[in-house]
């Protein structure tokens, strides 16, 4: 049975710097609230018009080809990890494929919908098909647009002040050598508090999920339930909603159990991990998980400070980045975690 191990990683993001300060232009917070709340100190917005999701994406898998010295058509697969897709249908997926001059070759494309688990959950399903044999390369792409879907105002600052924009991808390829690659996954998901980290509307549901029909904007139409009503605009219902502290402290506990997961998967301890990269929700919490463990600054590879919480992107962003800093040399041992909506949460080992 092969093993499947990165290739190929890149990163892009956008050019457009948006600041702490720019922010407090628009609404009332400063600087000093957001670093003290998130580790925040700007994040990367897309040209309008110019720079979408399914583009953030390409510009990242380009990179991620060169890198690994492959062209776009040895590609057998592509996932699309994505909250913020150009359309609500089709998925970035095959919008990628087209935009890579790849659809002759008729690859399927499959896109997740894990937010800010979407790439270690991507990292999961790609290790499976290439163990089972079926494909051989795999292009994995994590990549969000949320300037678009954010609230500026004032009561909007919680959310809108943490997330940016970006992509990040790599190529999975197939290896016979026992002791390379992934080593290990572990994924999970609770639904039970599907509401507290959410964009509720535009969707299909109608208010069904709520004990108040109306908490969600939900109104009758002639044929049935609306999909997006104008109470739902007027009363700013079609932004994303996080109750703070109550993800915190799931992720927070969330993210050592799973990590723990993978380095008994593989009879390895923490003291054994070169770098662990977590999804990049908040500093916070990744100071949190660091002490909870005992890892050294060095051991640690954080970069929200420059990018704020590019959800899907971020794991794959830091990775890469980390990568292009020299901080990771073939036979280090790596982890991803990750923890966010759904709420879902995740981790891998991969041996470099």
């Amino acid at each position: 049975m092969p093993s499947s191990y990165i290739k190929g990683i890149g990163f892009y993001v956008p050019g457009n710097v948006v600041s702490n300060d720019d922010l407090a232009r628009h609404m009332e917070t400063s600087d000093e609230w957001i670093q003290e709340r998130t580790g925040i100190q700007e994040r990367r917005y897309s040209t309008k018009h110019k720079e979408t999701t399914s583009i953030l994406g390409t510009n990242a898998a380009k990179k991620a080809l060169t890198n690994a010295r492959m062209k776009a058509e040895e590609l057998d697969l592509i996932i699309f990890a994505t909250l913020s897709p150009d359309y609500y249908f089709p998925g970035c997926g095959v919008l990628l494929q087209r935009q890579l001059g790849i659809t002759k070759t008729e690859i399927p494309a499959l896109d997740i919908r894990n937010q800010c688990s979407g790439f270690v959950y991507g990292l999961s399903v790609a290790d499976a098909f290439i163990r089972s044999g079926m494909y051989q390369n795999i292009l994995l792409v994590g990549a969000e647009t949320h300037s678009m879907g954010l609230d500026f105002s004032t009561e909007g600052r919680n959310v809108t002040v943490i997330f940016g924009d970006g992509a990040g991808a790599v190529v999975l390829s197939a290896t016979s050598e026992t002791d390379r690659g992934i080593l290990a996954t572990r994924i999970h998901a609770d639904g039970t508090h599907a509401e507290e980290l959410a964009m509720i509307n535009p969707g299909s549901h109608g208010g069904v999920h709520a004990d108040d029909l109306t908490i969600f904007g939900y109104e009758e139409s002639e044929f049935g339930k609306t999909f997006i009503s104008p109470k739902m605009i007027t009363d700013g219902m079609i932004y994303p909603n996080m109750n703070g502290p109550f993800v915190f402290k799931n992720a927070v506990a969330r993210f050592p159990e799973v990590i723990g997961e993978v380095l008994d998967a593989t009879g390895l301890v923490k003291e054994d991990i070169d770098l662990l990269v977590c999804h990049q929700a908040n500093l916070r919490i990744s100071q949190f998980v660091q002490k909870r463990m005992g890892l050294r600054d060095d051991q640690v590879w954080n970069n929200i400070q420059k990018y704020g919480n590019t959800t899907a992107a971020s794991i794959p962003i830091a990775l890469a980045e980390a990568v292009e800093a020299g901080k990771v040399k073939k036979g280090d041992l790596i982890c991803l975690a990750a923890f966010g909506s759904g709420f879902t949460w995740g981790a891998s080992l991969i041996r470099w």
